[in-house]
């Protein structure tokens, strides 16, 4: 009996472990792949880079499955879940964001457009999933939002050169603030492997006909190509894209989107380590503002619970 409840209390104890360290995880993981990303599109096309990377991830997992087994005998609401979130996520997300890349819009427009996802969950969790965002929480999102679209402003080009790229960009916010209600009201406790599978098997049947028919699908099969699909691959679509799910089926949404704030400001800092891009002194107090608003965002009461 002592033994099991030493068990018991190992796995609980490296359960809390994972689950306090998940956020500073997911924001190192999902900021470098920016980085990681401008690299990549240097040697291939955006929908086709996207398509290429999906078609790896896939072939990971196939393998994985083949290994671990999992069960795919869900039911059918949870087919749904893991397809409708597949296709806001994987497919509408990224390859919204691809193509407003190729129709002209700069990464700066996107980051901007796309920032405004935490505030849009602000709004709409009430009504999705019966959570309440206090006045605490508001002013974090307002300053979160403030000192990301301060850095944004200072490190990036905000320019497109057609509305089609503004009304991709607007699609992708769309379609991330989809993904993250629909993930916290319908999302299922489906085996992480069934869910990937499922996931990104749709990403890879919509961005594969769509690269087919807008690019002309060039590749430049050089180490910098293999390099960026391989973090791309490994860290942000298997690692940090299990990890921002996971945190949305186990926290509030508004806490878990507010993530998304600091974002430019951590791939600003590692662009400017990794890359030696310039470092304006403007988005310094924008980082700090952004991560003011997190603070009271992500906030805990005395009792453990989020404060209002």
């Amino acid at each position: 009996m002592a033994v099991q409840q030493t068990e018991v209390g190992k796995a609980t104890s490296s359960t809390s472990f994972w689950v306090a360290i998940s956020p500073a995880l997911f924001l190192l993981l999902w900021s470098s792949g920016f980085v990681f990303l401008k690299a990549g599109l240097q040697y291939a096309d955006p929908l086709t880079f996207l398509a290429l990377r999906y078609a790896c991830v896939v072939g990971l997992l196939v393998l994985a499955c083949l290994w671990r087994r999992p069960s795919f005998r869900l039911q059918r609401q949870e087919w749904v879940s893991l397809i409708v979130t597949g296709l806001l996520i994987q497919a509408g997300y990224f390859a919204f964001t691809y193509l407003s890349l190729k129709l002209g819009a700069s990464a700066g427009t996107i980051a901007l457009i796309t920032s405004q996802q935490p505030i849009l969950i602000g709004l709409l969790v009430p009504f999705v999933a019966n959570e309440s965002v206090g006045l605490r929480r508001w002013i974090g999102l307002i300053l979160g939002v403030t000192g990301a679209i301060i850095v944004i402003a200072s490190t990036s080009s905000i320019a497109t050169t057609s509305m089609a790229g503004l009304g991709f960009a607007l699609l992708a916010l769309l379609s991330l603030t989809g993904g993250t209600l629909w993930e916290k009201r319908f999302g299922t406790k489906a085996d992480v492997l069934t869910m990937n599978m499922v996931q990104y098997s749709v990403g890879l049947l919509v961005t594969a006909p769509l690269a087919f028919w807008l690019e002309p699908m060039h590749i430049e099969w050089r180490p910098g190509l293999f390099g960026s699909l391989a973090y791309l691959v490994l860290c942000n679509s298997l690692l940090a894209i299990t990890l921002l799910l996971a945190m949305i089926r186990r926290g509030e949404a508004s806490r878990v989107s507010a993530l998304f704030f600091l974002v430019p400001p951590m791939t600003a800092i590692i662009a400017f380590v990794v890359l030696q891009e310039t470092l304006p002194a403007l988005a310094i107090p924008g980082m700090c503002l952004a991560a003011a608003g997190i603070y009271l965002v992500m906030r805990r009461d005395r009792r453990g619970s989020p404060t209002k």
